[in-house]
Protein backbone atom coordinates (compact mmCIF):
# COMPACT_ATOMS: atom_id res chain seq x y z
CA UNK A 1 0.00 0.00 0.00
CA UNK A 2 1.41 3.66 -1.12
CA UNK A 3 2.73 5.15 2.31
CA UNK A 4 0.09 8.10 3.58
CA UNK A 5 1.74 11.49 4.99
CA UNK A 6 -0.48 12.62 7.85
CA UNK A 7 -0.37 16.52 8.08
CA UNK A 8 -0.22 17.73 11.89
CA UNK A 9 -0.73 21.42 12.28
CA UNK A 10 0.53 22.43 15.52
CA UNK A 11 -2.09 25.38 16.58
CA UNK A 12 -2.02 24.68 20.66
CA UNK A 13 0.36 27.15 21.71
CA UNK A 14 -0.65 30.01 23.70
CA UNK A 15 0.79 32.84 21.65
CA UNK A 16 2.84 34.13 24.78
CA UNK A 17 5.34 36.11 23.02
CA UNK A 18 2.42 37.98 21.54
CA UNK A 19 1.45 40.09 24.55
CA UNK A 20 -2.60 39.59 24.73
CA UNK A 21 -2.68 39.16 20.97
CA UNK A 22 -3.48 35.48 19.12
CA UNK A 23 -0.59 35.20 16.73
CA UNK A 24 -2.50 32.66 15.27
CA UNK A 25 -5.71 34.86 14.08
CA UNK A 26 -3.21 37.58 12.78
CA UNK A 27 -4.36 38.20 9.11
CA UNK A 28 -2.07 36.78 6.33
CA UNK A 29 -4.00 37.33 2.80
CA UNK A 30 -6.86 38.43 4.20
CA UNK A 31 -7.47 35.21 6.54
CA UNK A 32 -6.10 33.77 9.85
CA UNK A 33 -2.79 32.44 9.76
CA UNK A 34 -4.06 29.42 11.15
CA UNK A 35 -6.88 29.17 8.28
CA UNK A 36 -4.24 29.91 5.68
CA UNK A 37 -1.76 26.90 6.84
CA UNK A 38 -4.90 24.44 7.42
CA UNK A 39 -5.76 25.43 3.81
CA UNK A 40 -2.05 25.15 2.25
CA UNK A 41 -1.99 21.87 4.33
CA UNK A 42 -4.90 20.61 2.61
CA UNK A 43 -3.83 21.60 -0.59
CA UNK A 44 -1.37 19.14 -0.72
CA UNK A 45 -4.12 16.66 -0.85
CA UNK A 46 -3.11 14.83 2.27
CA UNK A 47 -5.12 14.41 5.30
CA UNK A 48 -4.84 17.00 7.54
CA UNK A 49 -4.73 17.51 11.75
CA UNK A 50 -5.32 20.47 13.65
CA UNK A 51 -4.33 20.71 17.49
CA UNK A 52 -6.38 23.60 19.31
CA UNK A 53 -6.31 24.29 23.12
CA UNK A 54 -9.84 23.60 23.73
CA UNK A 55 -10.92 26.80 25.33
CA UNK A 56 -9.83 28.90 21.82
CA UNK A 57 -13.56 29.21 20.45
CA UNK A 58 -11.93 31.50 17.56
CA UNK A 59 -9.23 29.08 16.55
CA UNK A 60 -11.94 26.78 16.46
CA UNK A 61 -13.92 28.70 14.12
CA UNK A 62 -10.97 29.91 11.55
CA UNK A 63 -11.01 26.00 10.62
CA UNK A 64 -14.89 24.83 11.23
CA UNK A 65 -15.25 24.39 7.43
CA UNK A 66 -12.40 23.11 6.64
CA UNK A 67 -11.98 19.14 5.98
CA UNK A 68 -9.30 19.15 8.94
CA UNK A 69 -9.46 16.58 11.94
CA UNK A 70 -9.38 18.59 14.96
CA UNK A 71 -7.40 17.67 17.92
CA UNK A 72 -8.13 18.96 21.26
CA UNK A 73 -4.82 19.31 23.67
CA UNK A 74 -6.44 19.90 27.30
CA UNK A 75 -2.66 19.96 28.56
CA UNK A 76 -1.18 22.07 25.91
CA UNK A 77 0.49 24.16 28.92
CA UNK A 78 2.65 21.27 29.12
CA UNK A 79 4.07 22.19 25.85
CA UNK A 80 4.58 21.52 22.04
CA UNK A 81 5.34 17.58 23.01
CA UNK A 82 1.38 16.96 24.11
CA UNK A 83 0.58 18.56 20.63
CA UNK A 84 2.61 16.12 18.74
CA UNK A 85 1.65 13.02 20.91
CA UNK A 86 -1.87 13.66 20.81
CA UNK A 87 -1.98 13.60 17.19
CA UNK A 88 0.04 10.68 17.01
CA UNK A 89 -2.93 9.14 18.68
CA UNK A 90 -5.25 11.08 16.32
CA UNK A 91 -4.28 9.19 13.19
CA UNK A 92 -6.61 6.51 12.01
CA UNK A 93 -5.11 3.15 11.24
CA UNK A 94 -1.60 3.82 9.97
CA UNK A 95 0.30 1.93 7.87
CA UNK A 96 3.97 0.67 8.30
CA UNK A 97 5.45 3.34 6.21
CA UNK A 98 2.95 6.18 6.67
CA UNK A 99 4.69 9.54 7.54
CA UNK A 100 3.52 12.40 10.12
CA UNK A 101 4.61 16.11 8.67
CA UNK A 102 4.88 17.96 11.57
CA UNK A 103 3.69 21.44 10.53
CA UNK A 104 3.37 24.98 12.75
CA UNK A 105 0.67 27.06 12.40
CA UNK A 106 2.72 30.11 12.86
CA UNK A 107 4.37 29.71 9.62
CA UNK A 108 2.84 31.84 6.58
CA UNK A 109 5.73 30.97 3.54
CA UNK A 110 4.56 27.55 2.80
CA UNK A 111 3.23 26.37 -0.50
CA UNK A 112 1.14 23.07 -1.30
CA UNK A 113 3.71 22.39 -4.00
CA UNK A 114 6.52 22.43 -1.61
CA UNK A 115 4.45 20.28 0.87
CA UNK A 116 3.40 17.78 -1.57
CA UNK A 117 6.92 17.59 -2.85
CA UNK A 118 8.41 16.82 0.38
CA UNK A 119 5.41 14.20 0.79
CA UNK A 120 6.39 12.97 -3.00
CA UNK A 121 9.79 12.12 -1.50
CA UNK A 122 8.87 10.64 1.56
CA UNK A 123 6.67 8.05 -0.71
CA UNK A 124 9.60 6.94 -2.70
CA UNK A 125 11.82 6.49 0.33
CA UNK A 126 9.47 6.16 3.85
CA UNK A 127 12.33 4.81 5.77
CA UNK A 128 13.97 8.19 5.45
CA UNK A 129 13.04 11.64 7.53
CA UNK A 130 12.56 14.48 5.19
CA UNK A 131 12.75 17.87 6.23
CA UNK A 132 12.63 21.43 4.71
CA UNK A 133 15.60 24.03 5.14
CA UNK A 134 16.74 26.92 3.04
CA UNK A 135 18.74 27.20 0.00
CA UNK A 136 21.76 27.76 2.70
CA UNK A 137 21.80 24.65 4.50
CA UNK A 138 19.28 25.88 7.52
CA UNK A 139 17.39 23.25 8.77
CA UNK A 140 13.73 24.60 9.30
CA UNK A 141 10.20 22.88 9.21
CA UNK A 142 8.64 21.08 8.09
CA UNK A 143 10.10 17.26 8.96
CA UNK A 144 8.27 14.22 7.93
CA UNK A 145 8.61 11.71 10.54
CA UNK A 146 8.70 7.71 9.51
CA UNK A 147 6.30 5.17 11.09
CA UNK A 148 9.08 3.58 12.57
CA UNK A 149 9.99 6.43 14.93
CA UNK A 150 6.57 7.41 16.05
CA UNK A 151 7.23 5.72 19.58
CA UNK A 152 10.17 7.95 19.87
CA UNK A 153 7.86 10.55 19.38
CA UNK A 154 5.27 9.34 21.40
CA UNK A 155 8.52 9.70 24.53
CA UNK A 156 9.38 13.38 24.01
CA UNK A 157 8.32 15.48 26.46
CA UNK A 158 8.24 19.04 27.50
CA UNK A 159 7.96 21.79 24.77
CA UNK A 160 9.88 19.81 22.16
CA UNK A 161 9.26 19.42 18.66
CA UNK A 162 11.00 16.24 17.80
CA UNK A 163 14.83 17.69 17.90
CA UNK A 164 15.65 14.83 19.58
CA UNK A 165 14.07 12.55 17.82
CA UNK A 166 15.88 14.35 14.73
CA UNK A 167 19.20 14.23 16.52
CA UNK A 168 19.31 10.48 16.88
CA UNK A 169 18.56 9.28 13.60
CA UNK A 170 20.52 12.36 12.02
CA UNK A 171 22.05 9.50 9.58
CA UNK A 172 17.83 9.17 8.11
CA UNK A 173 17.27 12.55 7.82
CA UNK A 174 17.56 14.49 3.95
CA UNK A 175 17.13 17.99 3.88
CA UNK A 176 15.19 19.63 1.07
CA UNK A 177 16.08 23.23 0.50
CA UNK A 178 12.78 25.28 0.18
CA UNK A 179 12.65 28.75 -1.66
CA UNK A 180 13.31 31.92 0.49
CA UNK A 181 12.95 31.53 4.15
CA UNK A 182 9.58 29.01 3.55
CA UNK A 183 11.58 26.82 6.33
CA UNK A 184 12.46 29.06 8.39
CA UNK A 185 10.35 32.28 8.92
CA UNK A 186 7.96 31.93 12.00
CA UNK A 187 5.63 35.04 13.26
CA UNK A 188 5.67 34.41 17.55
CA UNK A 189 5.97 38.15 18.23
CA UNK A 190 4.02 41.99 17.43
CA UNK A 191 7.68 43.04 16.10
CA UNK A 192 8.05 40.02 14.11
CA UNK A 193 4.14 40.42 12.35
CA UNK A 194 5.21 44.50 11.89
CA UNK A 195 8.22 43.65 9.92
CA UNK A 196 6.53 40.93 7.93
CA UNK A 197 3.84 43.60 7.22
CA UNK A 198 6.08 46.08 5.93
CA UNK A 199 8.12 43.30 3.81
CA UNK A 200 8.04 44.30 -0.04
CA UNK A 201 5.82 42.51 -2.10
CA UNK A 202 7.27 39.92 -3.53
Amino acid sequence: MRPTVHILVLAAGASSRMRGADKLLQAVKGRPILRLVAETALASGAPVLVTLPPTSEARRAAVADLAVRVVDIPDAAQGMSRSIIRGLAAVVEPGPEDGLMILPADMPGFSAKALADLISRFRAEPELIWRGGTTDGTPGHPAIIPRDLWPELAAITGDEGGRSVLKRHADRVRQVPLPGRMATLDLDTPEDWTAFRSRPAP
